[in-house]
């Protein structure tokens, strides 16, 4: 059994559920990012756990971040990448602040003469390009005072998408991009540019960490998991695999490590016949995986899963339901 869309688009193989209990979903997504997701799929009856594997963290603005963000209102770069809603509040927060500085300081750059007629208003100094509704969201619900400028989307939320955009499709040797970002990732993006001769600055807004309570939040959700089933009188293979939903490769190594680190743990419940805490490996899950360079990442460890192309609620929802058929 497959099932593809231009937003879904890859499968190892079929994750069949038995309709014992409602299906169970881990969200992994972080706080800030989960909650429109976890509504959706309770709103579709299935059962979901709120489980983030990642926190953002926001760094400190340096003293290079602001080089960058004055050459980039100088017009220094043709585009400028935005890859999340946390870039997005970040970058525009800054912004404005640089803005001000300007007004306040008399400034005659770039940045305050491309102004429209007598309306005070800057124009931005680049394309905006925005991976995600989410992030076009922040950017067009800003009005960020002082500022016109238009937001462009890629057809498909991803690093294919984005190379498949005129305005950065026609970037050659010479030219500059800046990218608003969290550390890591989006290397697809970079190194297919670079090796036209693009010239590519990043600023990172914010850094991924692993939240200081996952791994005991995991631990609880395992004993609560295997109580229940013992409860009604299921093994876990009869309930069907929890499926796991994981956003970056970051995320999905903490989700590795804390599985593979509860059953070290309880090294105990392998002597077990009937251990209510029997830990579960990765195998005992299946995954919805954004990407191309996650959904290798599980292939590689012979995973059951299923790839999309966006987190849109809708598209997540549309995967589970086919693959749970």
């Amino acid at each position: 059994m497959s099932w593809s869309s231009s937003k879904s688009t890859d499968s190892n193989q079929p994750i069949n559920t038995p309709l014992l209990l409602p299906q169970l979903v881990i969200n992994t997504r972080p706080v800030e990012r989960a909650a429109p997701l976890t509504r959706h799929l309770q709103a579709a009856g299935m059962s979901v756990v709120d489980m983030p594997m990642l926190t953002l963290q926001p760094r400190l603005t340096t003293d290079s971040d602001m080089i960058l963000m004055r050459q980039w209102l100088a017009g220094e770069y043709q585009a400028l990448v935005i890859v999340s809603p946390t870039a997005a509040a970040s970058g525009l927060a800054i912004w404005q602040l640089l803005e001000r500085e300007h007004q306040a300081n008399g400034a005659t750059d770039k940045a305050v003469e491309a102004i429209e007629g007598s309306s005070n208003i800057s124009v931005a100094p680049s394309h905006l390009i925005a991976v995600g509704e989410a992030t076009a969201a922040v950017l067009n619900e800003a009005k960020l005072s002082n500022a016109s400028y238009q937001v462009l989307q890629p057809v498909i939320a991803n690093n294919e998408g984005m190379l498949a955009m005129p305005e950065i499709d026609s970037l050659q040797a010479g030219d500059k991009l800046l990218v608003w970002r969290g550390l890591g990732g989006r290397r697809l993006l970079v190194d297919t540019l670079q090796a036209r001769g693009v010239h590519i600055d990043s600023i990172a807004w914010y850094e991924r960490k692993m939240p200081i309570d996952a791994m005991m939040q995991y631990q609880q959700w395992l004993q609560d998991f295997n109580n229940r089933n013992a409860t009604v009188g299921i093994t876990a293979s009869q309930q069907g695999k929890p499926i796991v939903i994981v956003s970056s490769g970051t995320a999905f190594e903490h989700w590795e490590s804390i599985v593979q680190a509860a059953k070290t743990f309880d090294v105990a419940a392998e002597h077990q016949v009937m251990s209510v805490n029997a830990p579960l490996k990765l195998s005992d899950f299946s995954y919805v995986v954004l990407g191309e360079r996650l959904a290798n990442m599980v292939a590689e460890q012979n995973l059951s899963y299923w790839r999309v192309e966006d987190l849109a609620p809708e598209t997540i929802l549309t995967a589970i339901k086919t693959t749970s058929l």
